[in-house]
């Protein structure tokens, strides 16, 4: 299995609680190259008769949980558990359980005061989100509420396909963005290295929720620790394998929230971040 950071936290924290693949535990990885692909993932898992399906992200979580109502599901970052599926947060009831996103409206707020803070002088910004991504209208009316307050205007650019991301980094260099706020998907994680490069070639710094964008070349990130979010996930797993029901294990929130900054990115675009911000960054990559 390639290991991430996150997966590496994940594989080390089932180490530290006695499960070492290969000697009592088998891992069945599977990646999508994009999200219309995860159904078939899902079932195909499904027909393998694993014990545990552990699905990053709502999206391969809403596959999964059409796939199966019985095999246990240990979602991580998921926006919405109870459109999942699960009956609530304290007592999930069925086969899903894990951690949350967390309140979205907060972070998605945050990354903008964040964004403002680094560029002061910013007034619009785009907003770059994949349409089929399911809690996008629920993102838009908390941005927007977010923008009003910081008086920034807002650009709304649409991808169904990693061929649109082109188009609408030109899009929003024509119609004046100052930089780009990525909403973030399974279609954008798997072309982060593409949207890093477009950001570049059309000078707009890019606000991501997760650390990997930056870590291919984006500007700035502010969300959840997604590595801390893996390491917990696995005393699910965990539970789960010593006989534990999943609906009877709350869903937890995230604890852990970081800020990266790409300095080697920053002085690419000419910009200056502040010192006071930088200060506050729990990583910066030179």
């Amino acid at each position: 299995m390639t290991q991430s950071r996150e997966l590496g936290a994940f594989t080390k924290k089932l180490g530290e609680l006695g499960w070492v693949e290969g000697r009592n535990l088998s891992v069945e990885a599977r990646w999508a190259k994009d999200a219309d692909s995860l159904p078939g993932l899902a079932a195909e898992l499904v027909r393998l008769g694993v014990d545990i399906i552990l699905t990053p992200g709502p999206v391969a979580t809403s596959a999964a949980k059409r796939a199966t109502s019985t095999i246990p599901i240990v979602m991580i970052a998921s926006t919405d558990p109870r459109r999942a599926g699960a009956a609530g947060l304290a007592h999930p009831g069925g086969n899903l359980t894990g951690l949350t996103i967390g309140q979205t409206e907060v972070v998605n707020e945050k990354r903008l005061e964040l964004l403002k803070e680094a560029l002061p002088e910013i007034s619009r910004v785009a907003i770059l989100w994949d349409v089929e991504r399911v809690s996008n209208a629920a993102d838009a009316a908390v941005l927007l509420a977010a923008a009003r307050s910081l008086k920034l205007q807002l650009q709304q650019l649409d991808v169904t396909k990693a061929a649109d991301f082109e188009p609408a980094f030109r899009a929003a260099q024509q119609g004046g963005a100052g930089a780009v706020v990525l909403v973030e998907s399974p279609r954008a994680v798997v072309n982060r290295t593409l949207i890093a490069q477009l950001a570049l070639k059309h000078r707009l710094p890019v606000m991501s929720q997760f650390s990997r964008l930056v870590e291919a070349g984006g500007l700035m990130s502010y969300g959840p620790d997604l590595s801390d979010l893996f390491d917990r996930a696995a005393s699910y797993v965990d539970k789960i394998l010593k006989g534990a029901k999943p609906g009877d294990l709350p869903i937890e929130q995230p604890t852990k929230f970081e800020l990266v900054i790409n300095l080697k990115t920053a002085k690419a675009l000419g910009l200056m971040i502040p010192q006071s911000l930088m200060q506050r960054a729990d990583h910066v990559i030179e």
